[in-house]
């Protein structure tokens, strides 16, 4: 499936929802579909946005998070998915854009282009809910759901062609981004 339009079909109602961003493509599938202050984009921070998630999570129970990420980055946060079981946040969502390759170090074949399977891993681990997409019109249905409380994590891998699409790059300074994340959540800048 193509990633932008499936990041941008999740996005469309995303109400208060807060989204974090793995490294790399899903920070610019998620700024292409409109940037937004309620977006916190990670810049160097390899296999974490799973669990920057999970405390956001924690400390916004009142907001869904919604965590964007790839397959190789969540294989590097793999041991992350256990802990999230066991916090079994019902707030947080995991998206894994799944191209089966590593596409920020020359697109060779990930582990799960080998049959690593990242949804199985998150149902073994505890996930109250885990799935596979490949097709777009799947991913409305999906869209609704995730604006619905759930029993624990979920985390949903959608199956995107292996490209390199042209770059929408958000604002790379950290400070702002943190910044700007915080006052969107109403706590003074640090």
């Amino acid at each position: 499936m193509d990633r932008r339009e499936a990041v941008r079909i999740l996005l469309a109602e995303r109400k208060n929802t807060l989204v974090v961003t793995g490294l790399g493509s899903p920070s610019y599938d998620v700024h292409a579909a409109g940037d937004a202050d309620s977006t916190c984009y990670l810049w160097g921070a390899m296999g974490a946005a799973a669990l920057v998630g999970l405390g956001l999570a924690q400390a916004q129970p009142g907001h869904r998070v919604l965590v964007i990420t790839g397959d190789g980055e969540q294989l590097m946060g793999f041991g992350g998915l256990a802990t999230i079981a066991v916090a079994a946040p019902r707030n947080l969502d995991i998206i894994v854009l799944d191209n089966e390759h590593f596409g920020e170090t020359g697109m060779q074949v990930s582990h799960t282009g080998r049959g690593i399977a990242l949804d199985r891993i998150a149902a073994a681990a505890g996930f109250a809910e885990t799935g596979v997409f490949h097709h777009l019109d799947a991913l409305r249905q999906l869209a609704n759901r995730l604006q619905q409380a759930a029993q624990g994590p979920r985390l949903f891998v959608l199956k995107i062609k292996a490209e390199n699409l042209p770059r929408s790059l958000p604002p790379r300074d950290a400070v702002f981004i943190k910044n700007r994340f915080r006052a969107h959540l109403g706590f003074m800048p640090c």
